[in-house]
This record gives C-alpha cells, structure tokens and sequence, in this order.
C-alpha cells in the first residue's frame, strides 16, 4: 500500500506522521529541540537542533515497515522564523530568528511612522510587526557585516524553516520554498506571487538572496539517498497554519478554522478574493483544493500551548502540559484571576508588541488550579476576540469553528471556547491537522490523490462541543478579559 510521509517542523519540536491513502495515520515520531532566550525578548533557534530533529525523525518512521511503502513527502513548518543559510558550507552561520522574537520591535515603529507603511500593507496584506521576517533579515545584515560581503558573493541565502530543512534534505540541492511561507516575510506581492523589488530594497535585501517559490503542492526536488537513506520527492510545502486548513478541508471560500498550538491561528479561507481587515487581521495566501495559491484572513496569537509550557516550564505548578485540564477543573471558576500571556507582546487584534504578561486579580485565597484554569481561559478568551473580529469584518454570522493541534485535545479547553465565542466547537479524531495538510500535498503533488475532500479520514465525524453560557453572559466575560487586557497595554 502506497503512503505518504509528513514532516512537521514546529517551534518546540519536529513531528513526522505516515499516512495511508485515506489519510489514516498510521505511524507517529517525535522529537523535541530547545529554544534559546539569549536577552529579553529574544528567541532564536539552532538550525543544526533542528535538523538533527528531523533525521531522527525521518530514520525512525522510514526503517518502519510502514516506511518503505512511502513514496512521498509532504513538509510544513512554523513560519516567519528566519536563517541565514550558508551554500558554501551547507550550514546556518547564525543562530535564527523566531517568529515569536521582538528584538525588531523599534524598527517596526519607525516603519510604521514612514511612507512605507501604506505600501507594505498594500503588496504584502500585513501589519508591520517584529513577528514576520524582514525586519529579522534586515537585523541580520545591521549586526553582522560579514553576512553581508557573504550575501553579495553569492554565498547567503535567507530562509524560512521549510527552505533550511528542504535543502538539507536533498543534499544542499534545492533552496526553494513555496508562497503560503513567502506571503510570511513582508517581502512578497500577494497579488503578483513574487518577491518585490522595492520591499527587498526597503530592508536591504536582493531578491536573489532569497529562495525560490514553487507551488504547495510541486515538485521540491527528492531527498539525498547520503542523507536520508534513500531518494524520495517532496512534492507538497506549506506553513504550518496554512496546511492545518487544507488538513481540516478548507479548501473553499467560508471555511473556519482555528489551531491550537504554541500559538492560535485562525484563519478564514476566502477563496480567489483578497479581503483586506480593518482591524489587525492579517490577508494572506492559503492553498485551493488544486494545490494552488488562495486567500485567507488570519488572526494570529503568539501564545497559547506556550502558556501551558510555562506552567510545567516556568513556575512548575502542573508536570505536564495534559495536567492542566485536571488541575483548572478541580476549581469552579478563576476566583477572579486573568493570565494575560503577552510574552512577546499582543498579536491580533491589538499589534501591541511593548506589552507584557501579567496575572491579574490575585488574592491571599489564589490556588495554583485558578492559575491552570486562568490560562485556559485566557486562550479562549483571545480566540473569542478574534471571531468577533471576523464576524464584523466578513459579515458571516460564524456558528462553528473547526479545531486541530495539540492543545484541541483538552475538552475543557474546547468547552471554554465555545461558550466564550458562542460557536459550536468541532474536534475531528485526529487533531495532528497540520500534519495531514502536508501529507494531502504531497499526495496531490504526486499525484496519488485528486481530490483532498476524497480520503475516507477526510470525511469522519468529528466531536462536538456546545456553548454552555449565554450569549449574554459570554459578552460580559469577554468584557472582564478587555478590560484586564487594557492594564498591560504599552503606551503606544
């Protein structure tokens, strides 16, 4: 039986899932890489952890049984993180740049001040913030001269996550990416899918420093036999929010969908028309049912499973990010605390990259579970902030909301969401969506799938959940939560 491979290159780890035809999962690795803090604010990675991450991955699914029926490969990845790939060398020569990262932040505001504000907006249907990739490139390049006399010689490549595990992969062959991830940087026209010259200039890149963009569902050259064992296409890319959507069946204009992982996403899939926001929703491309490029809006949350991470991580009060639902329901409501989890600052809808996390509301009778149950909270809270958004700007009355990622699988997560948004929740089985996103591209690329709604896991119920407020009573707390969101705004 012929199956396909998926590569997941996340923010915390790499995950790689085979499916058969009908997009069952049948084989599932995982590895786990580290992220570095060097200053406030900063997040970089390590590409040789990464990459070391993916051969793990890759070497225990493919000398599976299930492994040698694959015939292709499908790759997604966090986006906006950037590197400055190395040809000579086959190596980053720098730690890269996180999407979560805000050391850009003062650049973001001389540019929003400028007469180039208007302009990026327009080409790349983005805000200007630290969060997307051009302002890191450009960062890059303003600390480290070398980079630069390397970039001009035709020796720097700068790449999204996709790009570096790509041209690892097939020997140092291919640097190539595809236009969900280009349309992440604010350095490519949405409208005429290519890199502008003008955008380039603005941060002091060349266009040729950049890599090549080739359809999601194409052809991205085959894998290295020296590295990997064995040749294999990749045949499907896409950043990981994008290919959550495709994974879920949203191929066509209307569909909802909103991941739960280290951050939220919610995107819209609005087919061949561009739908500009007013209200800090982000236009972007999103892939059609043929593998080629769409529209979307998108909201975009910095943190979500990192504020469950920083539970375990940062003030130990759950083992593991699972507890998190035992513990928050053990209580039967936060005693009047908020988490605003503004780590690396607010993303949608408010762009406040100077904000800071704070928990709110604390008293001599605050117990660890309202903590665990606060932060729940505050992950529903910033996606009901979101679907309200959309529901003004689309003009869609928006009753459900489909639901993948990690964090989708606490029930009482999902509860909260559909009582705070007032939106019937719906979980499929498998909630690993980015993951199958990519595996459906490559069937497509390949040519072993036509149709992404066809494979019989594309068509299984998925579990519901109802709100169990009233709308009055949601529209209060979300009340409550602005208002707490309010107190850790910057003065910008």
């Amino acid at each position: 039986m012929e199956m396909l491979l998926a590569l997941d290159a996340g923010t915390t780890g790499v995950t790689g899932v085979i499916y058969d035809v009908e997009m069952r999962s049948r084989l599932r690795a995982y590895r786990e890489f580290p992220q570095s803090f060097p200053e406030p604010g900063w997040v970089e990675h390590d590409a040789n952890d990464i990459l070391a991450a993916v051969d793990a991955v890759l070497a225990e699914l493919l000398q599976s049984p299930q492994g040698a029926n694959v015939v292709a490969i499908g790759i997604t990845n966090q986006r906006e993180t950037v590197f400055a790939l190395d040809l000579e060398s086959g190596q980053a020569i720098r730690p890269g740049i996180v999407w979560q990262d805000r050391r850009t932040a003062d650049r973001c505001e001389e540019l929003r001040d400028s007469e180039a504000a208007d302009r990026i907006r327009s080409l790349t249907g983005l805000v200007i913030d630290p969060y997307f990739s051009a302002t890191k490139i450009e960062w890059m390049l303003a600390h480290d001269s070398s980079l630069r006399e390397r970039a001009a010689a035709g020796w720097i490549r700068f790449c999204t996550v996709d790009t570096l595990v790509i041209h690892h992969l097939t020997g140092g062959g291919e640097v190539v990416t595809d236009p969900t991830n280009a349309s992440r940087t604010m350095l490519f026209d949405l409208d005429r899918r290519a890199w502008d010259e003008g955008l380039c200039e603005l941060f002091g890149v060349r266009r040729d420093w950049l890599a090549e963009v080739r359809p999601s569902a194409g052809d991205f050259g085959e894998t290295s036999a020296e590295v990997v064992g064995r040749k294999l296409p990749i045949r499907g890319v896409a950043g990981d929010q994008q290919a959550a959507l495709f994974g879920q069946g949203c191929v066509d204009a209307g569909a909802l969908k909103c991941t739960f992982g280290t951050g939220c996403f919610l995107l819209l899939h609005t087919g061949a028309e561009r739908v500009e926001s007013r209200r800090g929703l982000l236009t972007t491309l999103a892939v059609a049912g043929d593998g080629s490029s769409a529209f979307a809006l998108e909201g975009s949350i910095f943190v979500a499973g990192a504020a469950l991470q920083w539970l375990r991580d940062g003030l130990q009060l759950i083992e593991t990010a699972s507890e998190s639902e035992q513990l928050a329901r053990s209580v039967a409501d936060t005693g009047g605390v908020f988490l605003i989890p503004a780590f690396a600052g607010l993303g949608a809808p408010y762009w406040d990259a100077g904000a800071r996390g704070a928990l709110l509301g604390l008293t001599r009778g605050t117990q660890r579970a309202h903590v665990a149950r606060a932060a729940l909270e505050a992950i529903a809270f910033q996606n009901a902030d979101l679907i309200e958004v959309l529901r003004e700007e689309s003009g869609l009355g928006v009753q459900s909301l489909l639901v993948d990622g990690g964090a989708s699988a606490n029930d009482l997560l999902m509860e909260l969401q559909a009582s705070f948004a007032q939106v019937c929740v719906s979980r499929p089985r498998q909630v690993e969506a980015t993951a199958r996103g990519a595996a459906l591209l490559a069937g497509i690329g390949v040519g072993l799938i036509r149709d992404p709604s066809s494979p019989l896991e594309m068509r299984e119920p998925a579990q519901s959940f109802e709100p169990a407020l009233r709308e009055s009573e949601a529209a209060q707390r979300l009340v409550e939560w602005r208002a707490a969101v309010q107190r850790v705004r910057s003065a910008e």
